[in-house]
């Protein structure tokens, strides 16, 4: 069903809009008050309107609509937090040196250019975009072609608030246009997506020295040892695969549990994944929609039929959902090997691969064994035991006895094909200032003059 169509924007206009968005940077880059009471009423029209917000992304890319409701209120959480501590995080840091005086400016770099996905259309623009704003900078965001609505209802929001024109603004194109806007007069980019596609983005970027932050895929393993509260563990294995029908860089999307406790946990993830309800993503009471288009459902059967057809055991799903829409069943897999395509690339969409080890070598050798790096978390009762695991796993965010979520007091962001530089807490502010060293000296010091 076709909801809207839109003008892709030509090169002058897209440039156009980050000469608007330099111009409000001018004007309001020193006035960290004002930023902080726009912040707070922007704040309240998301909580005013968050119905409203949240039926665009459902009816765009498919999300059942309490999880859309879920993000707008995360959005708002954000940005009040935000403008609470954003001025502790980029106040003056005074430094003893040998100098008179000396000291540590926060400043913003300028216009930040913005690509954005479609999975979370909202959060994960608003997730880079609140500190961004509350340090001083102004954005130009590229949302999805799959969740242009989404990026314009953004930029009313903002504008809505008493934002000054270019503080926020989106621009509407394809793959050409984010590639003028990474060209054009901004002072730093920041993608999340596909590493595919970041790649790209991030060779872009750095060709003409502008700072750049990637978000990028995930294939986060979920260890569940033979010590772990299997109840507990089993809900959460649900909620970490299958919200956003799976489509999520931080789900957990590799499943490694005990052998000691392997057939009592799959029993009861078996259980708890069956009563999941599927359906039209506008009934409130569903857990889980369609996936955000063919392509996407494409993709998730084949890779499952790649794991049936190399001994891969279907133990729930398997198969499309027999009704209009990109609809497939709930499925978890068994018997999973290195060779099948499940293994190895993200799995973005409600498919759970289980693999069963020995001991906790074992472990975490599988969850290692990843081109990705973003999330793991670890499921135990020892406490110690967990401590020392997470340790030793490869990725910027590991979680005990919970999913992987991200939070606003707290940095995210992956290492290796997951991308680099982080979002959110006083890191995620940090990264699109200039982090000024001033001093001042009453005389020449004599210091060994060594860059």
């Amino acid at each position: 069903m076709e909801l809207q169509t839109y003008p892709q924007m030509e090169k002058e206009e897209i440039h156009g809009k980050v000469r608007m968005a330099k111009s409000a940077f001018l004007g309001w880059k020193d006035d960290f008050e004002k930023r902080k009471g726009l912040i707070y009423d922007l704040v309240n029209y998301l909580r005013k309107n968050k119905i409203q917000l949240a039926e665009v992304v459902t009816k765009e890319m498919g999300k059942v609509l309490k999880e859309s409701i879920s993000e707008v209120e995360k959005c708002a959480w954000a940005l009040e937090y935000y403008a609470d501590h954003g001025g502790t995080f980029i106040h003056e840091e005074v430094l003893n040196t040998d100098a008179r005086k000396s000291f540590i400016r926060f400043e913003p770099l300028g216009v930040v250019g913005s690509i954005m996905p479609w999975n979370f259309p909202y959060w994960q623009a608003l997730r880079f975009a609140a500190p961004c704003v509350m340090a001083g900078n102004t954005i130009v965001m590229k949302p999805s072609s799959a969740t242009i609505q989404c990026g314009l209802e953004l930029e009313k929001a903002f504008k809505e608030s008493g934002f000054p024109d270019g503080a926020f603004t989106a621009i509407v194109g394809s793959s050409e246009a984010a590639n003028t806007l990474i060209d054009s007069d901004v002072n730093a980019v920041t993608f999340t997506g596909s590493t595919k596609i970041g790649a790209l983005v991030g060779q872009r970027a750095a060709s003409q020295l502008k700072k750049c932050v990637l978000e990028l895929g995930g294939s986060d393993p979920f260890i569940v040892l033979d010590d772990a509260n299997v109840e507990k563990a089993a809900n959460g294995a649900v909620k970490g695969r299958f919200i956003n029908c799976g489509q999520s860089c931080i789900a957990s999307k590799r499943f490694f549990v005990s052998k000691k406790i392997a057939n009592d946990f799959i029993e009861k993830f078996i259980h708890n994944t069956s009563r999941l309800s599927v359906g039209d993503p506008m009934v409130i009471e569903n857990d889980m929609g369609p996936l955000v288009n063919k392509e996407a459902l494409d993709t998730i059967s084949s890779m499952v039929d790649d794991a049936r057809s190399k001994g891969a055991n279907i133990l729930l799903g398997g198969e499309r959902i027999d009704r209009d829409g990109y609809f497939y069943k709930p499925t978890l897999l068994s018997g999973v090997k290195p060779d099948m395509r499940i293994a190895g690339e993200e799995t973005f969409g409600p498919v759970a691969p289980i693999t069963v080890f020995e001991d906790e070598k074992e472990a975490l050798r599988l969850a290692n064994d990843s081109e990705f790096g973003l999330g793991a978390s670890i499921w135990t009762e020892n406490l110690n035991k967990a401590e020392s695991m997470s340790r030793q796993i490869e990725s910027g965010i590991v979680t005990v006895n919970n999913v992987v979520i991200s939070d606003p007091r707290i940095p995210f962001g992956g290492i290796k094909q997951s991308g680099y530089g982080r979002e959110l807490s006083r890191y995620g502010m940090l990264e699109f200032v200039n982090i000024k060293s001033v001093r001042f000296y009453d005389q020449l010091i004599h210091h060994h003059y060594v860059e």
